[in-house]
């Protein structure tokens, strides 16, 4: 049998003067202390529950110890009155829905007729003054007139589950006692005992959504459109006959059930696994439903409510949703994670493009994998250098080169990626310049200067320098017969994409014989038989002149040796200049000596007058000397040697006799300033050093005597 709630019934009661009296009397305290009752008259049906709806204040400062209700106003010996909430009658079917602040309402339920009574509530605060009793109270009245079997409303079902945004059918059926009218029926959701429930169809939530397919005599179908989770609620029926106690409404009512979709799937699987994904709701729906699965938005051919996937590859894994036939509602997706060894492991080098000694590289491991790795391993070669998913270079160098590749590693597996080649770009250097062949380089030869350097890019072109000019390009500069004017400091520039660079310079010092070789005389090549004339023999040669060789035209035999030569006779004279490569020889030069005859007997005669003044001048020294008496001779000589005993006749000779020769018309004169004696040979003198000259008009005295007796002057002008 469905249980009602009895119509509430509000009897307006004027208070007796009595009550207004005491009210008065209380002062202060009637204004700040009381019980207001919803309703002081309550009429319920047997077996109903009834709900009695009350409010309570009281000063501030005063704070509430106990709250309950009671059916006396006669306190017991304790000097308390009962509380229904220890009485054994009450205490399983009462509930106090209230607290101790302000609200004391309660739940009365399956009620009888012993339960008619008038009711109060009683509240006692912290303070001996602080108690209150809520008089008068409420008066309940119980009715058995008709049975519950008189009044009913049934529903199809009790509990629904559908999904948001669909249709909801709530059917019922509802009978009253025949000889009650029906004026109104209509659904709610009703919540408060103590007031009027108030019509879905004057609900603006639901005024366009609900639609009544029953009747005024026993359908009360009701159907709801569009359903939010807001509409997850107790729904009743209620009607209302033409008498004051025919009111009914259907309780316990439809509970509604707003429900959504979701997939429940693993969160993980590794490949190769079997794995079920299940489109669940938060309740049985109530109609059977046919799904639909989608992945990535594409429907699938799976239309249970379980979708299996065996042996699962890692294209499998994606978004998954499902959806229910004939419902717009589709699930929030879920991601399937197919876990798998990194696949698909590469380098990425950034910057792209060209590397230049000194930049900054950074390499990057990428890699498709599952689990996340768990780290990277950088190879150059075979060799390890780092580890990280970027491996970076600061200040790249050229021994940087080379191939690099990384490995990635998760809870699965590992891979390795392919090999990336860091190619480090760098101007020449190390630019140096080396020649072929190797010793000396020889007037005539072929020579190679060879320009290396180390660069990358390649070098794009080499420049030869000579000194500061450009004399080629190319690797390689190819001299021919070279030349001594190919002598000189060399150095190549090697250019690349990158940058440029010069070598040091390296000498070139070609070797040749002598050449240009020639003979230059003092003088005139005509002299006066006794001068001499000094040839010079010049020539160019690389390395220098080793000797020089003096030869006299038509003879065999050299005349002399050194690159000077005095010449004494006539003749045609050249000289041979040689190195370590070879030799050359000059064109001959002509020497004449004029005046041989005449110049010879004036020699022979000069000679012998010479001798014979200088016997002449020693005898009267000596004569002198013997003459003094062992004194002391103040005798001084100039440029005359004192002749020794060891001395003989024979071994007299003389040197450094400058004849000086006095021309008149037909006369020569000798005049002889200084002699100088050698000895060579014996019974031979020879004379050093004549110079010959002609003076002018005006003939200088040819000996010059002081006064002093005392002093032989050996000077002859």
């Amino acid at each position: 049998m469905v249980k009602g709630v009895a119509m509430v019934m509000s009897v307006s009661m004027a208070p007796p003067l009595p009550l207004i009296f005491l009210l008065m009397m209380q002062g202060v305290y009637s204004v700040d202390w009381g019980v207001s009752y919803s309703s002081s008259n309550i009429r319920a049906l047997k077996g109903s529950s009834v709900i009695m709806s009350c409010t309570y204040k009281y000063p501030p400062g005063y704070k509430i110890e106990k709250v309950f209700w009671t059916k006396t106003d006669v306190k017991e010996q304790d000097k308390e009155f009962p509380d229904l909430f220890i009485d054994s009658e009450y205490s399983q079917r009462i509930q106090y829905l209230g607290d101790k602040q302000q609200n004391c309402t309660i739940r009365l339920n399956d009620v009888t007729q012993k339960d008619s009574h008038m009711y109060y509530f009683r509240f006692i605060t912290d303070k001996p003054d602080g108690k209150w009793l809520g008089k008068p109270g409420v008066t309940l009245k119980i009715t058995g007139v008709y049975s519950a079997g008189d009044w009913v409303v049934n529903y199809s079902s009790s509990n629904i589950c559908a999904l948001k945004g669909s249709s909801v059918i709530m059917s019922c059926t509802y009978k009253y006692p025949p000889e009650y009218q029906n004026l109104k029926v209509f659904w709610t959701k009703w919540k408060q005992m103590d007031v009027e429930p108030s019509d879905l169809s004057d609900d603006s939530e639901y005024s366009e959504r609900i639609q009544y397919v029953g009747d005024k005599q026993q359908n009360c179908t009701l159907r709801l459109n569009d359903v939010t989770q807001k509409d997850s609620h107790e729904y009743y029926f209620r009607f209302i006959t033409d008498e004051p106690d025919g009111r009914w409404i259907g309780k316990p009512g439809v509970t509604l059930h707003i429900t959504d979709l979701h997939v429940e799937s693993p969160e993980s699987v590794t490949e190769g696994d079997t794995v079920s994904l299940t489109c669940k709701s938060t309740c049985n729906l109530t109609d059977r439903a046919t799904f639909i699965w989608l992945k990535n938005t594409q429907s699938l051919t799976e239309r249970n409510n379980k979708l299996l996937l065996q042996s699962v590859r890692r294209e499998d894994a994606g978004r998954y949703s499902c959806a229910v036939h004939g419902h717009k509602l589709t699930s929030p997706h879920v991601y399937l994670n197919v876990t798998y060894t990194p696949k698909e492991t590469f380098v990425v080098v950034s910057p792209s493009g060209e590397i230049v000694l000194g930049d900054s590289v950074n390499l990057t491991c990428s890699s498709d994998s599952n689990q996340p790795v768990l780290n990277y391993t950088w190879f150059k070669e075979n060799t390890t250098v780092g580890s990280g998913k970027i491996y970076s270079i600061t200040s790249i160098r050229s021994d940087h080169s080379g191939e690099y590749k990384c490995k990635s590693r998760n809870e699965v597996g590992e891979k390795y990626s392919d090999a990336v080649t860091l190619n480090v770009m760098y101007s020449p250097r190390n630019v140096s310049v080396s020649m072929s062949g190797s010793g000396e380089i020889v007037s005539g030869d072929s020579v190679n200067l060879t320009c290396s350097s180390d660069s990358n890019p390649p070098v794009l072109n080499y420049t030869w320098f000579k000194e500061n000019t450009t004399v080629g390009s190319g690797k390689i500069y190819s001299i021919t017969s070279i030349r001594s004017d190919h002598s000189g400091e060399y150095k190549c520039k090697s250019r690349n994409e990158v940058g440029e660079k010069y070598s040091d310079a390296v000498t070139l010092n070609v070797m040749y014989l002598p050449r240009n070789v020639s003979v230059s005389m003092s003088g005139s090549g005509e002299i006066v038989l006794g001068d001499s004339v000094t040839l010079t023999c010049s020539s160019d040669s690389n390395p220098p002149v080793l000797n020089y060789t003096w030869f006299k035209q038509n003879e065999s035999s050299a005349v002399g040796s050194g690159q000077s030569y005095s010449v004494l006779q006539s003749g045609f004279f050249y000289c041979v200049a040689q190195n370590q490569h070879g030799s050359q020889r000059s064109a001959a030069v002509s020497v004449t000596v004029k005046g041989g005859h005449k110049t010879a007997l004036y020699t022979t005669l000069a000679t012998v007058a010479g001798c014979g003044f200088l016997i002449i001048i020693f005898t009267i020294l000596y004569m002198r000397k013997r003459k003094r008496d062992h004194g002391t001779s103040d005798i001084r000589q100039k440029q005359v040697p004192p002749l020794t005993s060891d001395r003989t006749r024979h071994d007299d000779q003389y040197e450094n006799v400058t004849p000086k020769r006095l021309r008149g018309k037909d006369i020569v004169q000798i005049q002889y300033a200084t002699v100088q004696h050698h000895r060579h040979k014996e019974n031979e003198t020879q004379y050093d050093n004549i110079r010959t000259y002609e003076p002018g008009a005006a003939m200088r005295s040819a000996v010059q005597v002081t006064g002093d007796k005392s002093v032989v002057y050996s000077t002859v002008k």
